[in-house]
């Protein structure tokens, strides 16, 4: 016969909150699994009420959303707490980033008051500098791209070798010109939309590199700015894809 979970006296679930993070620096490194435990080390040192799951093993209720790849930048990453009293989130908010390592910084917290949060992360905003790529290079080579109707790479993911366009999700795909204090080190800035498989910053180095050998001679350095739903700016002319915020719904 089966072991049946035991039913605990687990005390409810009365608010939800939403956070903002950031991984900077050195932390760029850190993986979802690594930001896991510092968080839950740090709501336990700063005493948050945390709603608990029942069976075996009860964990705390936490739930993560569309993290970004270990290696790169963010200043937005998102996660959900459930927990057992009523708080005010901006107490959360400064408790939690002094608690947790410089370089993973809370930067807003939000009651939840709206669903679907995860439908509402359409695409996301990405930094990229190159260096060791002249703007010329790189101009030439995002316009390779773009003249394309779709460019298939290749990456290994835990089911094998999977194959998928790199080109329809770049909604855009902008030219910062060059850093001043490095020379060459050109600037691309992506908007992304999020599919599946996801489509992240070095699959469009891939691709820029199937159409125009692009090869920067150093690993860029990539920075997630955003995330959130996807929207056409017409603020400065021409329709453009935009990114707005997505825990605006929850700010009432």
């Amino acid at each position: 016969m089966a072991r049946q979970a035991p039913v605990r006296d687990v005390a409810p679930t009365v608010q939800r909150l939403r956070l903002r993070y950031a991984k900077r620096g050195r932390l760029r490194f850190s993986s979802t699994r690594d930001f896991q435990r510092a968080l839950e080390r740090a709501l336990r040192r700063t005493g948050v009420p945390m709603a608990y799951s029942q069976g075996f093993n009860p964990h705390p209720r936490i739930s993560y959303t569309n993290a970004a790849p270990t290696g790169t930048a963010s200043e937005a990453e998102y996660v959900e707490l459930a927990v057992t009293q009523v708080l005010d989130p901006e107490a959360v908010r400064k408790a939690l980033d002094e608690a947790l390592p410089p370089g993973l910084d809370v930067l807003d917290v939000v009651e939840v008051r709206t669903g679907d949060f995860a439908d509402r992360l359409e695409a996301s905003v990405w930094h990229l500098e190159l260096p060791g790529v002249s703007a010329d290079e790189l101009a030439t080579a995002v316009a390779a791209l773009l003249a394309a109707d779709s460019v298939e790479v290749q990456r290994l993911t835990k089911s094998g070798i999977r194959t998928f366009d790199a080109r329809g999700p770049v909604a855009l795909a902008d030219l910062g010109g060059e850093r001043a204090d490095e020379a060459p080190c050109a600037i691309l800035d992506l908007v992304v939309r999020h599919v599946t498989p996801a489509v992240r910053p070095d699959d469009v180095l891939a691709a820029l590199r199937l159409v125009a050998d692009l090869v920067p001679p150093v690993p860029p350095r990539v920075t997630r700015l955003a995330q959130g739903p996807l929207v056409a700016d017409v603020s400065a002319g021409p329709a453009t894809a935009a990114v707005t915020d997505p825990l605006a719904p929850d700010r009432g």
